[in-house]
């Protein structure tokens, strides 16, 4: 397995803010317990910033900055972080993503196969993970890219939530259910908040032992469209949190645009989080 020994993050910052970039190197970071599969060196990840960095609201003639909730962005299976930025930026509103601070991540892996959006989106493309053989219960490089995510949430955070769509809203899925059973993100602050566009539950039935042992107690969102291959999934998913709210749409497996009852949900979510305390 070609895993570098680095894991290197570039930050592009949008809206007024210079660009500018960082990279640093670390030891492999490690999984809890030793339950889970771990990685023997980091991958390499990137990850790149877009969004609002903070709401200016005056007080008294003072301003006060409340920073806007910050996502970690997983992107789907041989797609890319900047894609994925793409299909958000233009796709959602402004009246979305300026209360919001996304950081866009790479998967650590080049894709060892066709992307689905070739043809579409320019290359590079990254995946996550794959399935190791025809029962689709077995994964290669989850534990490589578990870590991966934890190092850059180590480097790059506090985050409040993950954002993930496709495999990454798989991971972003399992990643807050292990974090409450202490078996994944324990070098990080809890996660309070995700975002689930076309996801579905990790089959491996001892990884799904331990990521669904309980219901998931963290605020969660979940888009689901009425022509995705996975839609039955989702919503298995969903159920699988305390309480999710589920915005639907006619589309399928893709980032949707909003209609105006889930324009109005997805205000309400956020006016939900930003209300959380500091």
């Amino acid at each position: 397995m070609a895993a570098a020994a680095h894991l290197r993050c570039h930050i592009a910052f949008s809206s007024a803010s210079n660009a500018r970039r960082h990279t640093q190197a670390s030891s492999a970071p490690s999984l809890s317990r030793g339950r889970l599969p771990a990685a023997r060196k980091p991958p390499v990840a990137r990850c790149q910033r877009h969004g609002a960095v903070g709401a200016l609201e005056p007080d008294g003639g003072a301003t006060t900055r409340r920073p806007a909730p910050r996502f970690l962005c997983l992107h789907g299976f041989r797609t890319s972080g900047e894609i994925m930025r793409r299909q958000v930026a233009d796709r959602w509103p402004a009246g979305v993503t300026s209360r919001l601070d996304l950081a866009f991540a790479d998967a650590p892996f080049p894709a060892e196969g066709e992307s689905p959006v070739r043809g579409v989106f320019d290359p590079p493309y990254y995946e996550w993970c794959r399935f190791v053989g025809e029962d689709f219960l077995r994964y290669k490089n989850f534990g490589e890219s578990l870590a991966s995510i934890e190092e850059l949430m180590v480097r790059e955070g506090p985050f409040d939530g993950l954002f993930g769509f496709s495999q990454g809203a798989l991971l972003s899925a399992a990643l807050v259910g292990l974090q409450e059973q202490g078996l994944a993100l324990n070098r990080v602050p809890r996660v309070k908040h995700v975002v689930i566009i076309s996801g579905a539950k990790i089959q491996a039935p001892a990884l799904a032992a331990k990521a669904y042992a309980n219901k998931i107690s963290c605020t969660s969102l979940h888009f689901i469209g009425d022509v995705d291959f996975v839609k039955a999934h989702g919503e298995e998913l969903a159920d699988s949190f305390v309480d999710p709210l589920v915005i639907r749409h006619p589309a399928g497996h893709t980032v949707p645009r909003f209609d105006e009852k889930g324009l109005q949900m997805m205000l309400s979510y956020l006016d939900k989080i930003e209300r959380d305390p500091w």
